[in-house]
């Protein structure tokens, strides 16, 4: 059995990946986005999504699963409208949205991914 482990840390790897399929840690807005709406964060959340993607070898095409946090739930219509635009049409992955706590307050999303690796 092998388990590869990308940028792994005390806490926690940025990505793993088993038997062809990536596990990605949560990914948040980077620092330029931190202050900004909730358009601003989760293009800039994705953004750094589609970066790790990259790095280990998968794409937006091969996303399995997304679960989505929200720290505020009025925050969805604005949120769906960069997810939208973000997912390849036709390649949707199975997807949840709740609303939980942010690990910083100036934060309003999250995600976490699951993605096949060629």
């Amino acid at each position: 059995m092998t388990i590869q482990r990308h940028d792994t840390k005390a806490r926690m790897s940025r990505a793993v990946i088993h038997q062809n399929v990536a596990y990605l840690c949560g990914q948040v807005a980077g620092p330029e986005a931190r202050e900004g709406d909730i358009t601003a964060q989760t293009e800039s959340m994705l953004a750094r999504v589609d970066e790790l993607l990259k790095e280990i070898g998968s794409s937006r095409e091969q996303l399995l699963s997304a679960t989505i946090y929200l720290k505020d739930g009025s925050d969805v219509a604005a949120m769906n409208e960069v997810w939208d635009a973000w997912v390849p049409q036709g390649y949707a992955p199975a997807r949840a949205c709740i609303c939980a706590p942010m690990p910083a307050d100036e934060l309003k999303v999250e995600i976490s991914v699951t993605a096949a690796v060629n």
